[in-house]
C-alpha cells in the first residue's frame, strides 16, 4: 500500500484533504501518471450530497475524481506506445478484457467494470495513479490539461451521437444544457447534425450553449415541443437527446422527434418517472440508451486537436487542490452560468 494525499469523501456530506491508503503497484502493462488536472463531475457531486447513486453507496471512505489528465512518470515493462513525460488523459473505467463484453465491443457495460469514484473503486484526486496503459491517451501537444480532463465528459457526447446514427444534415435536438448537453450538442454537430436545438429551463445555461455556431438556444420560457415543430415545419427534430434525467423532461419527450426519428437517452433520473410508450410507437421511433462510453475516446482527442471542437469556453472556474472541498461546495451551489469547475494538482 502507497499512502498519499487525496480529497476524500469520509460520508455523505463529509470532505476531506488527508493521507490515505492505496494501492500503487505498477504492473508490466501500466503506467503511473501524475495527476495534473481533474474535473468535478456531477456524480462526485451527488456522492458527496447524497451519499449513494442507485445500487452505489459509499458505506467507507472514497477518493473522488475521475475526470483527469496529467503525466507519465513511468511505465511498465511491456508497455510500448506511451513515455514518461507523454501527457495523457485517461479513461476511468477498467473492464475484463476477457468478457464477453468486452470481446463484443461493448467494455462499458461489463458488469466486471471498475470506475474510478464509484463504490469501492478510489478515484483520482490524489497526485500519483497507476492505470492501464490501454485506457491512457497520449495528448497532441496543442491539447491542454485543462482540455484533456474534458475528454472523459465529451467522451458521454461522443457515444450518444454515434448511439444516435446521425445520417449528415440531420436535425438534432438536445434536451438539458449541463456540461453532458452541451457536449452532446457538439458531438452531434460533428457527427454530421446541420444544427442542434437546446432546451433548458436555465437561460444563463443557454447563453453558453447558443455561443457555439451550429447551436441554437431555444426559449425557456416557451413549450420545447411547440418551438421544435416550428423550427422544422411541423416535421420534428431527427435526432432528439434527453440530456436532463428530469422525469418532466419525458412528458412531451416524444412530441418532439420527427416520425421514424431517434430519442438517445443520456440523462439519469434520480427519480421515478412514466413516459407515453404509445407515443413513441405511434411514431416508431428508434430508441437508444447511453452508459458511459467505449471505443470513442481517441476520436474524442482528434477532435479537440482538430479545432473543430473547443471545449475551453466550458471551464467555468480552476481551483488549487488545497481548495478542492471549496471547489466542491461551489459546485454543490450549482451556480447557472457555471459549466464545468476543474481542481489543479501540484507537480
Amino acid at each position: 500500500m502507497t499512502e498519499q494525499t487525496a480529497l476524500v469523501l469520509e460520508e455523505k456530506g463529509k470532505l476531506s484533504i488527508r493521507d490515505i491508503d492505496l494501492a500503487q503497484s505498477l504492473g508490466p502493462d501500466d503506467v503511473q501518471i501524475a495527476i495534473h488536472t481533474v474535473g468535478i463531475c456531477g456524480s462526485d457531486v451527488h456522492y458527496y450530497t447524497h451519499g449513494r447513486i442507485g445500487q452505489f453507496v459509499v458505506n467507507e471512505p472514497m477518493v473522488l475524481g475521475h475526470e483527469a489528465a496529467g503525466t507519465v512518470t513511468a511505465v511498465g515493462d511491456r508497455v510500448s506506445h506511451l513515455a514518461v513525460g507523454d501527457r495523457v488523459c485517461m479513461e476511468p473505467g477498467i473492464p475484463d478484457m476477457t468478457s464477453r463484453a468486452s470481446k463484443l465491443g461493448i467494455y462499458n457495460v461489463d458488469p466486471a467494470v471498475t470506475f474510478w469514484a464509484t463504490p469501492p473503486i478510489h478515484g483520482c484526486l490524489t497526485p500519483s495513479v497507476v492505470h492501464p496503459a490501454a485506457f491512457t491517451y497520449k495528448l497532441p501537444d496543442n491539447v491542454s490539461f485543462a482540455e484533456g480532463a474534458m475528454v472523459e465528459p465529451f467522451a458521454i457526447g461522443m457515444q450518444a451521437a454515434a448511439k444516435a446514427n446521425i445520417v449528415p444534415g440531420d436535425v438534432g435536438l438536445v434536451i438539458g444544457a449541463g456540461p453532458i448537453g452541451v457536449m452532446t450538442a457538439l458531438a452531434a454537430l460533428a457527427g454530421g447534425c446541420a444544427r442542434v436545438m437546446i432546451y433548458d429551463v436555465v437561460a444563463e445555461k443557454l447563453q453558453v450553449a447558443g455561443q457555439y455556431d451550429g447551436v441554437i438556444a431555444l426559449n425557456p420560457a416557451q413549450p420545447v415541443e411547440t418551438q421544435v415543430l416550428e423550427a422544422t415545419g411541423g416535421w420534428g427534430a431527427d435526432v432528439v437527446f434527453e440530456c436532463s434525467g428530469h422525469p418532466s423532461a419525458f412528458k412531451t419527450l416524444f412530441a418532439t422527434p420527427r416520425p421514424g426519428g431517434c430519442v438517445v437517452f443520456v440523462g439519469m433520473p434520480v427519480d421515478d418517472f412514466r413516459f407515453d410508450l404509445v407515443a413513441a410507437q405511434a411514431k416508431e421511433l428508434r430508441m437508444e440508451t447511453v452508459f458511459r462510453y467505449a471505443n470513442v475516446y481517441d476520436r474524442a482527442i482528434e477532435l479537440i486537436a482538430s479545432g473543430k471542437i473547443d471545449l475551453k469556453p466550458l471551464i467555468s472556474g480552476t481551483f488549487p487542490f488545497e481548495q478542492s472541498v471549496e471547489a466542491f461546495d461551489r459546485a454543490v451551489e450549482a451556480r447557472p452560468t457555471d459549466v464545468k469547475l476543474q481542481i489543479t494538482l501540484p507537480g
